[in-house]
């Protein structure tokens, strides 16, 4: 059996309902969870790492000071709520350029209180598992994050952001080449990059997806639900490969897409 989670990031306070449900009604209709990681309290300024404004922020946003919580947009809410397919990791707190890499231990557990406090006033349960924006911890935000939640995603591991004390852990898994490996009750994820992603050539996304999954036993396919929409249009042929992707998701035999939530209750193998 393979399995597959499904992570799109940047979900915030000012994503518009319409947005999600284009791209994820074949999978709620097909009973496939999405595991949306979800910016608690948003930065109204937010930027890449390169300085330009956050592709998350609605077009012809006005970057301002301040910032936008969930709770602030009961419309959405709602819709997340009501359609039970959805599942909620929390995406730092307000997605700050490198927010958790650029921290040390006791501010890193501020702000992971403070987006879990957000999350749970707009409704929502405990997330099982947390995101760091742009895939990047420091050793201490790493160390806060896993003892905080039983599920972390992340691009890849290094060992020098690594907290002294899983040295071993790591070389271990190294020495495996497994792309997933655990600490203690703290399960730790790497992705194959973002498949699912604009930049690349949508004849070439859903096969590279079927040789990641059918590589490994366990693939996480992280997507941002914003790169698929053009001054608020959806791109036709990159929107298609996503349905495409849940066709092959929900038909193929032993293959199954799980949400975190179920990773964290030992609902599937690491290897």
């Amino acid at each position: 059996m393979h399995y597959v989670i499904l992570r799109d990031d940047d979900t915030n306070a000012l994503t518009p309902v319409n947005r999600l449900e284009k791209l994820y009604r074949p999978f709620l209709d097909r009973g496939l969870p999405v595991n949306l990681a979800v910016i608690p309290e948003v930065r109204l300024d937010a930027r890449r790492p390169d300085g330009g404004i956050e592709g998350f922020l609605p077009g012809g946003h006005r970057p301002s000071a301040g910032t936008r919580r969930m709770e602030e947009n009961p419309t959405l809410v709602a819709y997340l709520r009501a359609n039970s397919g959805y599942h909620v990791a929390q995406h730092g707190c307000f997605h700050d350029c490198f927010e958790f890499d650029r921290v040390g231990q006791k501010a890193a557990t501020h702000l992971m209180e403070r987006g879990a406090r957000r999350l749970h006033e707009a409704g929502f349960e405990r997330p099982h598992a947390f995101v760091a924006p742009h895939d990047r911890f420091s050793r201490s935000g790493l160390a806060a994050a896993a003892r905080r939640f039983e599920v972390v995603s992340t691009g890849w591991f290094e060992l020098g952001r690594q907290p002294l004390a899983w040295w071993p852990h790591y070389s271990w898994k190294k020495a495996r080449r497994a792309p997933h490996w655990q600490v203690g009750r703290t399960t730790l994820l790497s992705h194959p990059g973002c498949l699912l992603s604009r930049a690349r050539a949508p004849e070439t996304i859903l096969p590279a997806i079927r040789r990641q999954v059918e590589g490994q036993r366990l693939t996480v396919l992280v997507t941002h639900w914003w790169e698929y929409f053009d001054a608020g249009q959806p791109v036709s042929a990159f929107v298609d490969v996503l349905h495409e992707t849940a066709d092959y998701l929900a038909n193929t035999p032993n293959l199954r897409v799980i949400s975190f939530g179920e990773l964290a209750r030992g609902g599937a193998p690491l290897s």
